[in-house]
């Protein structure tokens, strides 16, 4: 184990969040608010440790898989701790189990809150922690690779598939270090698109910038009480669609860019990504129908909801929980599918379960056709036996985790419906869930314990198991 470039790129991590705590202090400044000291106490503590980590270079800069999953892992703890801090400092949230799981939901993108009066945080506590989505949503050692050249050659393939979702992580171009900057290029672009068609919708700027980086990040953290049911039936729509574009793999709109059009639209996995948000949003509509005015609302709210919880952003236009248990259900297998790899979104991932299926079906066949050879193929490319044994792996770990957690915080004992959705939620990196954590209440209730089982679920749940797992492995730490 390379420790040297552990605490190396560690350092840098510290120093980037160093950075990033200035912008919440410039929103303080704007509106005159004393909330700003915290921030900028915590930013020079950050910013100081950094430079103590990186003032001498180690000799040794080659990093392999395991050192690429372990700087992930701890780069992630790290971020959620500092992320944590200007909430105690300040006092808006001045419990640490509380602070921490707020600052681990921000960052993975969950937008679960323990905040029970949101219209009560200062602006520049909102800001940070839609900017925390923002940040967290494409990853902060993809942002840190496309800005500084921490070491060369392929060895950044290492970080990047540590910390991006999905099965398959490849470059876009020759030069390693020029994908993060394309996908960071994508990501602000539509966002700056989304804040600009939100303010046409005479949305404030103020609620257009947090609510497009939220949404960009697939994040959920809202600025007011009332969620989005505060916004109009055009913005809702508008962040609906941008939900759905955030949850499709960026690799897709690299192919659009590069006028591969044809090829983009004949990816398996963003074809059954968007058949499953059509099918599941008619089926809810119509389920629903007698709750709105009008069939057209009907199929709003529910576009919105499939959206939101599809590519577990988590934004809530209305109570959901009072909708039918059909609309109930089929929200909760939702919560479970997720995007697409290699977006912003979280849960299983499509991919996965199209891998899974094309098994299913292939020893279905060899049933009845036993000397029938059959190569299972996605998007033309065979699939490997690694590509698939890694999925089975996930999906196993993920079930051994869910289900520890689930007793866990049947401790609180509160009833099932909760408990379930409370660590699909979090784990899926969506928020809302149902019953007393439902898109109306907050997680604000549970015991210190319990947060601190969400808030591991939760950075799990981001970095796909694997790379927070391997820092409690034996052989981890080892020469």
């Amino acid at each position: 184990m390379n420790k040297g470039m552990i605490k190396h790129i560690t350092g840098w991590v510290f120093i980037l969040m160093g950075i990033v705590l200035l912008l919440p202090t410039l929103v303080a400044l704007i509106y005159k608010e004393t909330t700003r000291y915290s921030f900028i106490i915590i930013s020079l503590i950050s910013f100081i440790i950094g430079l103590l980590l990186i003032y001498k270079k180690p000799k040794n800069q080659v990093i392999y898989a395991k050192e690429g999953y372990a700087i992930v892992a701890l780069s992630w703890i790290i971020i959620a701790l500092i992320g944590a801090m200007p909430f105690i400092l300040s006092g808006e949230i001045p419990v640490f189990f509380d602070a921490l799981f707020e600052s681990s939901s921000g960052f993975t993108t969950t937008g679960a809150s323990v905040v029970a009066d949101v219209d009560a945080l200062s602006k520049c506590t909102l800001f940070w922690r839609s900017f925390m989505h923002w940040l967290g949503g494409m990853g902060v050692l993809v942002f840190i690779i496309a800005v500084i050249p921490l070491i060369g050659g392929g060895q950044n393939m290492h970080l990047m598939r540590a910390e991006s979702p999905g099965p398959m992580v490849g470059k876009l171009m020759p030069k390693l270090r020029s994908t993060p900057m394309i996908l960071y290029g994508i990501y602000f672009g539509l966002t700056v698109i989304e804040v600009i068609l939100l303010i046409i919708g005479k949305m404030p700027l103020f609620d257009a910038i947090l609510n497009s980086m939220a949404t960009a990040g697939t994040g959920g953290f809202s600025m007011s009480n009332a969620g989005m049911s505060l916004y109009n039936t055009y913005c809702q729509f508008v962040i609906s669609i941008f939900m759905i574009l955030f949850g499709v793999n960026f690799n897709i709109y690299f192919l659009i860019l590069g006028k591969k059009i044809t090829r983009a639209f004949k990816n398996e996995e963003v074809r059954c990504y968007l058949a499953i948000i059509a099918l599941a949003t008619i089926v809810i509509a119509f389920n629903i129908r007698g709750d709105y005015s009008s069939i057209w609302m009907a199929f709003h709210h529910s576009l919105f909801q499939v959206a939101s919880i599809m590519t577990t952003t988590g934004f809530s236009s209305v109570n959901f929980n009072l909708w039918p248990q059909l609309s109930k259900t089929i929200l909760l297998i939702l919560m479970f599918i997720g995007a697409c790899a290699g977006s912003t979104g979280g849960g299983i991932k499509v991919s996965r379960f199209i891998i899974l299926c094309k098994d299913a079906f292939n020893e279905l066949s060899m049933l009845i056709h036993p000397r029938r050879v059959k190569i299972m193929k996605m998007d033309g490319k065979k699939i490997e036996k690694k590509t698939f044994h890694n999925v089975c792996a996930y999906l196993f770990i993920y079930t051994i985790i869910f289900t520890v957690s689930l007793l866990l915080i049947s401790l609180n004992n509160y009833d099932f419906a909760t408990n379930f959705s409370a660590v699909a939620a979090t784990m899926n990196n969506i928020g809302p869930g149902l019953n007393l954590v439902g898109p109306a209440t907050n997680y604000g209730f549970l015991s210190d314990f319990s947060k601190l089982v969400l808030s591991f679920d939760m950075i799990a749940g981001r970095l796909e198991l694997f790379p927070l797992l391997i820092l409690f492995a034996p052989g981890t730490w080892k020469k």
